[in-house]
């Protein structure tokens, strides 16, 4: 990595010769899908009616559910382990060599390909002609409402890997897990999930009552409603990784959203435990994951929350409020989530965080009990869908329209960024020395009062050290680690206090590639705070404001054609009412307060 760094990797999008290696590839693998797709409807080849059946016999769910599930499931985990893999790698090494360089890449591409061609093999096999939910090609073909969805993920998500060379060479390398075409690349396999979930709640129903959970039908949902979880929970990983380059309250906001989200609608589908078995699958995945990339690979360990509260919260409501009265059931649980279940991760913070809350949070953090609220309706919102309860009980749409807009509103409201006028003393106590513990003396000496996080942070150099400063006199503070100074590492002073994210060089290598020249690490210097995102993100080109605008437009919308996709498809899920009202998988109930 020194070697490439020392000779300058490309700052900018992929060399020639890469985007048509790719595009070649692509090209052939959409053909050859085209040819089998073919060969399949008109009878010519067997294979898929096969594999189907196999997975039938063992999943007990009708092949063209069974089959794409299994596949789609596949693809997921090579996406997630790709993900983290990749975020823990540009935080440790910084910006890659090239795109089909890093190895990690390719674990996003399959995974991302593997769930449209997840949905493509679905609508291959088709769904039986009386269904009500499938949607109809021509007559003696109907493609299931599952793998629609997952095809339309599936193609959003791997679009992003092109988009993403083309947003380099306009804006530059944004190591940053934010950028537009990285949340377009996250989100589709993030709810993906929920398409996933749709595929199987579809093959159940076309089956008899008693039928339902034979096989591995009854546990699969489990997975899936912790799958969900994690996909809800993947741009949380910036904080995670400790390097965030947004306002600490989003981490709050967002962890009520994910957990209100995912919880009710496990708590409300699995039964008595439902919650609780879906945060367990997520620790397992999420635990593994970190084992692997962290220790195993020597890179970063990320740090992650429990759930475990928020789990407990929503079992406790289920006890009290009927989880089949959907909306008063999620509005509680999201009033628990929003508020005891943010103090215990409060709690958690303080022990696992490398960067702990702190009270400056409040009185923001009440927007995390607005979203968990919100969460906790819109949980609910879909947990109606998949028990298709009778068409009466529909969800109003304009109840669907307020929660979104309460939602979009928790997170706009921490999105607008500030600098401070403020500079810095910096006194290395080993000037020249690979690495260091350092004297910071503030002007004003009041300016990390009260701040979200003051650290030194140092990355990109082989690894990421976060060293908390410890207040050694009025406006003094003292790096409680030392940290490196030398060779590709970066490492500067970071504050956050209100709206303000600022950040102070402390060393800076040269790169040739943006061009930027070296920042020093000297024995004593003063020097000035600018916006975070200028250090952070120093491989930015400049570029005019209107670019910017027009992709972040691009990737709005992109989000309208996920949500307008999949709440079609929710809503045609819950008009679809061939369940009995009261059912669960645990067997019919009444549908009334104090019935579990």
């Amino acid at each position: 990595m020194d070697l490439l760094l020392a000779h300058g990797e490309p700052a900018g999008g992929a060399a020639l010769n890469e985007i048509l290696w790719a595009s070649g590839v692509a090209l052939v693998l959409f053909a050859a899908l085209g040819v089998f797709g073919v060969l399949h409807r008109s009878g010519r080849t067997n294979v898929l009616t096969n594999v189907g059946s196999f997975s039938s016999r063992v999943s007990g769910l009708p092949a063209w559910a069974a089959f794409p599930s299994a596949f789609a499931g596949g693809a997921l985990l090579l996406a997630v382990f790709g993900f983290y893999w990749d975020v823990a790698t540009h935080i440790d090494n910084g910006r890659d060599p090239g795109p089909f360089a890093n190895p990690s890449h390719y674990f996003i591409i399959f995974g991302l390909l593997g769930i449209a061609i997840a949905g493509y093999l679905g609508a291959l096999l088709g769904a039986p002609e009386d269904s009500k939910l499938a949607i109809k090609v021509r007559d003696g073909w109907k493609i299931p409402l599952g793998c629609v969805l997952l095809m339309v993920c599936g193609l959003i998500a791997v679009a992003g890997f092109p988009l993403d060379d083309m947003w380099h060479r306009l804006f530059g390398q944004d190591v940053t897990l934010w950028g537009p075409t990285h949340i377009q690349m996250v989100g589709g396999a993030a709810l993906s999930t929920l398409a996933l979930w749709v595929l199987i709640v579809e093959g159940k129903r076309s089956l008899p009552a008693d039928h339902r959970e034979r096989g591995l039908a009854g546990s699969l949902e489990i997975s899936l409603a912790g799958a969900f979880l994690l996909g809800l929970s993947a741009l949380q990983a910036e904080f995670d990784y400790s390097v965030p380059q947004f306002r600490l309250l989003f981490q709050p906001i967002m962890l009520a959203m994910a957990a209100s989200i995912a919880l009710v609608p496990a708590r409300s589908r699995l039964g008595r435990g439902g919650a609780l078995k879906a945060v367990a699958f997520f620790l397992l995945v999420r635990g593994i994951l970190t084992l692997v990339v962290g220790p195993g690979f020597g890179h970063t360990t990320l740090h992650f929350p429990l759930y475990i509260a928020e789990a407990i919260l929503v079992e406790l409501v289920a006890s009290r409020v009927d989880p089949k009265n959907y909306i008063s059931f999620g509005m509680y649980a999201g009033v628990a989530i929003g508020t005891l279940g943010v103090a215990a991760e409060w709690a958690w913070s303080q022990v696992w965080m490398t960067m702990s809350w702190t009270s400056s949070l409040f009185p923001e953090i009440g927007l995390a009990l607005v979203a968990g609220v919100a969460g906790g309706v819109l949980g609910a919102m879909l947990a109606r869908a998949l028990d298709a309860p009778p068409r009466a009980e529909k969800s109003p749409v304009m109840l669907g329209v307020a929660t979104g807009l309460a939602l979009i509103a928790c997170l706009a409201y921490p999105l607008p960024i500030g600098t401070r006028d403020a500079s810095a003393t910096v006194t290395l106590d080993s000037p020249g020395a690979p690495q260091t513990r350092a004297t910071i003396v503030l002007d004003p000496p009041n300016l990390a009062d009260g701040a979200e996080w003051f650290n030194v942070t140092a990355w990109q150099g082989g690894g990421s050290v976060v060293s908390p400063l410890e207040r050694t006199g009025e406006g003094e503070y003292r790096t409680a680690d030392p940290v490196p100074v030398h060779g590709e590492w970066k490492a500067l002073i970071r504050l956050h206090t209100g709206s303000a994210i600022v950040a102070l060089p402390i060393y800076l290598p040269a790169d040739p590639a943006i061009p930027a020249d070296k920042v020093p690490a000297e024995a004593s210097v003063t020097r000035r705070f600018v916006s975070d995102k200028q250090i952070l993100l120093r491989e930015a080109k400049e570029t005019p404001p209107w670019m910017s605008a027009a992709g972040n437009a691009a990737l709005g919308l992109i989000v309208l054609i996920w949500i307008a996709t999949l709440g079609w498809g929710l809503r045609r899920l819950e008009g679809d009412g061939v369940t009995d009202p009261g059912r669960s998988r645990y067997g019919t109930a009444k549908v009334r307060l104090g019935t579990r």
